[in-house]
């Protein structure tokens, strides 16, 4: 094994925020899939709407059996690909909020854990014992960003996305 000048507790310490990063990493990495899932599902709603909108601006009395049907048949997918968008929404949320949670478990931990840390890896100096604690963010572009995106896009008017 190499020579190393670190203890074994700044190595559990350096270990220990190597984990949260991949953990925030982790996290984005789902984000990122959730919100692309969801401009998929907001193009593939927008086409729908366009298609069944050129159905509607032809008079009820000029309709064929088969353009009457077809527009059925884009309200039904338009519905169901709404309901998997809901669906997607709602599974963010609570991602979401099980994170939200997670990490106050995990910070409530990481306090207790390094806390008796502070004194081994920092010399008696005038900085913080706060900056030991502090970890990698973790994903405000979802409860911020993504889920306005996620929640605006594809409304009654024009997709905030397109």
């Amino acid at each position: 094994m190499a020579e190393t000048t670190m203890t074994p507790e700044e190595i559990e310490l350096e270990m220990t925020k190597i984990q949260r990063l991949r953990e925030v990493l982790v996290r984005r990495e789902s984000e990122l899939k959730f919100m692309i899932d969801d401009i998929q599902l907001c193009k593939e709603i927008m086409s729908l709407k366009q298609e069944l909108q050129s159905l509607v601006d032809v008079q009820e009395k000029d309709k064929t059996n088969e353009q009457k049907k077809r527009e059925d048949e884009l309200i039904q997918k338009i519905q169901k690909l709404v309901q998997k968008r809901d669906f997607l929404v709602d599974d963010a949320e609570v991602e979401r909020l099980r994170e939200k949670e997670e990490d106050k478990e995990i910070a409530d931990f990481l306090r207790i854990k390094l806390k008796p840390l502070d004194k081994v890896t920092r010399p008696a100096t005038s900085t913080s014992p706060e900056k030991i604690t502090e970890l990698p963010p973790t994903k405000p572009s979802l409860t911020k960003t993504g889920m306005a995106i996620l929640k605006d896009c594809c409304g009654t008017t024009q997709c905030s996305i397109m």
